[in-house]
């Protein structure tokens, strides 16, 4: 598509990085890093999808400062894919504090039923878990958040992996495509086929 001068869309990148995600290599880390170095430089703003795909591969690809930059750069963190993304940038840093402080506060966020919580891949904790094992004090806080946010139905079976490559429903309604004016709105007669396929 680039050799062909075609635009990149916001669906084209989010679908590049998505690829190169999955491909995991880094030769593919190298094409994402380019792809998103290209266009910061043409003034395109890259979707928080997008971004996510890109944090996630530079992870695998253990380019922290890389994933930290990126993820930086979201302009709403607030998506469960960026959520679980900022607790393994946590935990390949080491900043298992900083880390025990973010997950408590999501357990114990006094908020009403109605505002959306911080959701949590089962994967990612066990990520958690593993890392604080050989701090006691650490362990003991971290089985107590983890049992609030299990009561509080903020831990999802969902792998990182899943979270990430989740299809999106449709905001738009396709109702009005199906319900196409069969009546002429002057005459309230029917209309004709001939108009029907214009």
């Amino acid at each position: 598509m680039k050799n062909q001068d075609v635009k990149f869309t916001k669906d084209t990148y989010v679908l590049a990085f998505a690829i190169c995600y999955k491909l995991n290599s880094p030769e593919s880390f190298k094409i994402c890093t380019t792809l998103r170095e290209e266009a910061l430089l043409k003034g395109e703003i890259l979707s928080r999808r997008a971004s996510c795909f890109a944090v996630a591969l530079a992870l695998n690809q253990n380019e922290m400062a890389k994933a930290v930059s990126i993820f930086s750069q979201i302009m709403n963190p607030e998506s469960i894919a960026c959520i679980n993304l900022n607790i393994i940038i946590h935990i390949q840093s080491n900043m298992l504090e900083n880390l025990i402080k973010t997950l408590k506060n999501a357990a114990e966020g006094n908020l009403s039923k109605f505002v959306k919580r911080h959701v949590f891949s089962e994967e990612v904790l066990a990520k958690v878990r593993e890392k604080v094992k050989d701090v006691p004090a650490l362990v003991a806080k971290f089985d107590e958040i983890y049992g609030t946010l299990h009561i509080t139905g903020q831990v999802t079976t969902d792998s990182l992996d899943a979270v990430l490559c989740h299809t999106p429903r449709d905001r738009k309604s396709h109702t009005l495509l199906l319900n196409k004016r069969m009546v002429s709105r002057r005459t309230f007669q029917p209309l004709s086929q001939s108009l029907l396929a214009e």
